[in-house]
């Protein structure tokens, strides 16, 4: 079954169970992908829809931060409450141990050997993890595994 699938099934259900915050929230991603399928000009596959739910995890979270800062926390938590939501869609996220050995062993597969090659390992790395680790995590991971090389 499709993600996208999986999600409107979800939808209904949080209709039907009343749950107004998991109705939103899973309105907001059918939304967002409808969005960049317009955008697109064709469907999204499974994997756009895992980069869009990422997306709104990270915009998520840079809330959270922005209102811990003004002492909201009232902000704080419904905005955790929705990366619950959301992280709820994605597949298991890799552990940094896990996400090391696949930059290591896909910078071999490129050749990489300085840190000017971050493009070309980050090109081949991302579409083995999408949906599973956060883009800046990959990016960091990468450049370490880079620095030690050079």
């Amino acid at each position: 079954m499709s993600l996208k699938v999986t999600i409107e099934a979800n939808l209904k259900a949080a209709m039907k169970a009343g749950q107004d915050d998991r109705k939103r929230v899973l309105r907001l991603i059918l939304a967002a992908a409808k969005l960049a399928e317009v955008e697109k000009g064709s469907g999204l596959d499974d994997s756009g829809l895992l980069g869009i739910i990422q997306k709104e995890v990270k915009i998520r979270r840079e809330s959270i931060e922005g209102a811990q800062h003004a002492h909201r926390e009232d902000l704080v938590a419904a905005s955790q409450a929705e990366i619950a939501i959301l992280e709820e869609l994605l597949p298991k996220q890799m552990s940094d141990e896990e996400l090391l050995a696949m930059a290591v062993k896909t910078a071999d597969e490129v050749g990489a050997t300085a840190l000017t090659d971050t493009g070309k390992v980050m090109k081949a790395l991302m579409p083995k993890v999408q949906g599973r680790a956060a883009g800046d995590k990959v990016s960091l991971i990468v450049r370490q595994v880079l620095q030690n090389r050079s």
